[in-house]
């Protein structure tokens, strides 16, 4: 093995730090972590080799195979993207012992010697949740900075007396202060190195219920959310992958993408995220609701349970009796069988699935029929079944009664045909079902959404009983074939003059029926891709809640049965207005055991761009919970004319060598590298280290046009311009 530099690469101003009393200790133990992480590495790449050489087999050996791969393959990307920046830090405990060494994924050396803690463990949490006022058993606490893998700065905060006497660099600001003010880029950073005990105490609390995560602007809701969302799926068993594992739902795809990196880095890469628009295909289309009105309307969750009465409108079994003629007898199918078949379905079948019961329940019904008329009358089942479903009456019975539904079209009713409204919505009034009703029906808005959704659930796959038939139809194929192999595989041996035991034994064991069943490959069977988003998931976190309609709320709760969400947002940075608390909300929409925890501390925007926004919300909104911030950067907010947009960006870009600026309120702008253009609603989540405003007072009025400012002004991390039109 290469012999290691050292792993501190630190300024001349800080050559105090360099002392070797300071981290002779820390040198020692990162040659033996870069030691065993290059032992791990080629262990792990040995054994990504071997299953992949592996057979691929079939059914559950498959997927165990598959799901190892993807667990060796994930750790191994995340030990070869990190290397030794995996350690956060350390921690001394009071007692005097060793020090533990915190990671992003924990670590062992060959002899079983624990080098890195992984920083969900319980252990760990002291080293998030330490104060000075609760030093969680703790004398101190180092935290480092890495730049390009090597120690760039790093802070020690001691908490006890004894903690002086264990080699302190002491700083007048801690690492997490010192970090605040660093340039951002095109993808969020994790801050796990850095997280408060406010924040870390959320991150670690129980997942049963509903944890409402309330804080303003810059608090670090989307960083509680995302490292939570790790720290779940690692603590809790009942979250785990094979139970459905975590869903994140952020609010646009530019935040998705900001934040692709962050759970990866925190070592789970098994969250799957999105946004609501995701849920459904034709999310990726759908248009703003441009009438107000129709849009609240939609939004009521009445309209998705509206649904269900509008797919049992289709669900009635017929009451007339028709005579089906069949190649043994005819047989008469009466209303009370209608009905029985009707019924055979198990209660939560999608209305399309449904259909392929019924049709073996009426085959069932009508072949004992049969059977009464004497025995005389043999009837082979599959061709009897198979005469039914060729029977133009009856299947035509059934069709009318019983028809597949395609979700589209049942949405596309309700906005064409307005007695189907009527009849599935009955609270609404003549003038309401009037605004509601429009010349193409398929022409699909954001608010149509949840509706799809919740018909796509209901109805199931239109193509379900077709695949089916033919899945059906392939595995007696595969059987009969493998049956004739089985055969000849048993004339072989019989005509070889095998005798005793083993002549014998194999034999039997080809005329078994655990031979036919295992000789079969359901591998190649025909099936329906799966799709991802569709749950249940185990835990769903949702980030920006505060702008989710009731209606959107149910397309989340229809894919977390167990009720256990994170929910995250600020009531103040709702476009629409957000009246109630957040109880009052979540429980009107279904949720219930709820629990609210708030941040109150502005990590992120200075004092200055505060001062700014502040008004901007309590405009409107005399009771926003408005943070506190916690630093000041020293650059006041500028304003001028929208004529100094490209002298205010060329001289930024001039300054600052590295960061992110980002212009909201400027359609017409074009981007260029380092400077994005965003609408203020697509802005949120986000994060930059300049924000020019243009002619902010045109972002509207009202709630809406209040909220766009705030959130507009509160993406700065250091500097706001404000500029507008003559």
């Amino acid at each position: 093995m290469t012999a290691l530099t050292s792993v501190f690469a630190l300024s001349d101003d800080l050559s105090a730090k360099n002392d070797p009393a300071l981290i002779a200790a820390d040198e020692k133990h990162f040659a033996a972590v870069a030691e065993s992480l290059e032992q791990a590495v080629a262990e792990l790449s040995e054994q990504l080799d071997v299953l992949r050489r592996a057979p691929g087999g079939s059914g559950r050996e498959a997927l165990e195979r598959d799901q190892e791969i993807h667990r060796v393959s994930a750790r191994l990307r995340t030990l070869r993207r990190f290397g030794l920046d995996l350690c956060l830090g350390r921690v001394v405990g009071a007692d005097g012992g060793e020090p533990v060494y915190i990671g992003r994924l924990g670590l062992t050396d060959s002899t079983g010697r624990r080098l890195l803690l992984d920083w969900r463990a319980p252990a760990a949490e002291p080293f998030f949740a330490a104060t000075h006022a609760r030093p969680s058993g703790l004398a101190s606490r180092r935290r480092y900075r890495w730049t390009r893998g090597r120690i760039t700065d790093y802070w020690d905060e001691v908490f006890t007396a004894e903690g002086l006497e264990g080699h302190a660099a002491l700083d007048d600001q801690s690492a997490f202060i010192a970090s605040l003010g660093g340039n951002r880029s095109a993808k969020m950073r994790d801050v796990l190195a850095t997280i408060q005990s406010d924040q870390d105490a959320i991150i670690r609390a129980g997942s049963r219920g509903a944890l409402v995560v309330d804080g303003g602007p810059g608090t670090g809701k989307t960083v509680v959310a995302l490292h939570r969302s790790a720290y779940l799926l690692y603590s809790d068993p009942r979250l785990g992958h094979r139970r459905g594992g975590v869903l994140f739902v952020g609010p646009h795809q530019p935040y998705l993408d900001y934040v692709s990196d962050v759970l990866p880095s925190l070592g789970e890469e098994g969250v799957r995220t999105c946004t609501v628009r995701d849920l459904v295909p034709e999310g990726a289309d759908a248009v703003p609701e441009s009438d107000p009105d129709v849009a609240r309307l939609k939004a009521d969750a009445r309209m998705v349970h509206a649904i269900e009465v509008g797919v049992r409108f289709y669900e009635e079994p017929p009451t007339e009796t028709i005579t089906v003629s069949t190649p043994w007898s005819d047989v008469r199918v009466t209303a009370d069988d209608w009905a029985e078949a009707f019924g055979a379905p198990e209660p939560g079948t999608p209305h399309n699935e449904a259909r392929e019961r019924i049709w073996e329940e009426l085959g069932t019904i009508l072949l004992d029929k049969i059977g009464l008329a004497g025995p005389d009358v043999e009837v082979p089942e599959a061709l009897f079944r198979r005469a039914l479903r060729a029977d133009r009456e009856l299947a035509g019975t059934l069709h009318a009664a019983w028809p597949v539904l395609d979700p589209r079209d049942l949405v596309g009713d309700l906005w064409s045909v307005p007695a189907y409204l009527r009849l599935c919505a009955p609270w609404l009034g003549p003038d309401a079902v009037r605004k509601l009703q429009r010349a193409e029906p398929h022409a699909w808005t954001v608010s149509d959404l949840p509706l799809l959704d919740a018909a796509r659930q209901r109805l199931g796959d239109p193509e379900a009983g077709l695949r089916q038939r033919r899945r059906a139809a392939a595995l007696a194929a595969q059987r009969e074939q493998m049956a004739k192999v089985v055969d000849n595989l048993i004339q072989a041996v019989s005509s070889s003059g095998a005798d005793g035991d083993d002549g014998e034994g194999l034999v039997t064991m080809l005329r078994g029926e655990d031979a036919k069943v295992s000789l079969v490959d359901d591998s190649e069977l025909p099936d329906a891709e799966r799709d991802l988003l569709a749950g249940p998931f185990a835990h769903i976190v949702v980030d920006e809640a505060q702008e989710l309609t009731d209606a959107e709320w149910q397309m989340l709760l229809l894919r977390c049965p167990s009720r256990s969400f994170t929910v995250v947002g600020d009531r103040a940075q709702a476009r629409h207005g957000f009246t109630e608390s957040w109880r009052e909300r979540l429980d009107r929409v279904g949720l219930d055991r709820i629990e609210v925890a708030s941040l109150g501390i502005n990590y992120r925007t200075p004092e200055e761009v505060m001062a700014e926004a502040e008004p901007a919300i309590r405009a409107a909104l005399p009771d926003a919970n408005v943070p506190t911030s916690v630093r000041s950067s020293g650059i006041p907010v500028t304003h001028g004319p929208v004529s100094d947009l490209d002298a205010v960006l060329d001289g930024w870009l001039a300054e600052h060598a590295e960061g992110v600026a980002c212009v909201i309120g400027a359609p017409d702008f074009r981007e260029r590298a380092r400077v994005r253009s965003l609408t203020p609603e697509l802005s949120k989540g986000l994060e930059f280290d300049l924000v020019v405003l243009v002619d902010p007072e045109r972002f509207g009025t009202g709630i809406e046009g209040a909220v766009d400012r705030y959130v507009a002004m509160t993406r700065a991390t250091q500097r706001l311009v404000v500029l507008t039109s003559a």
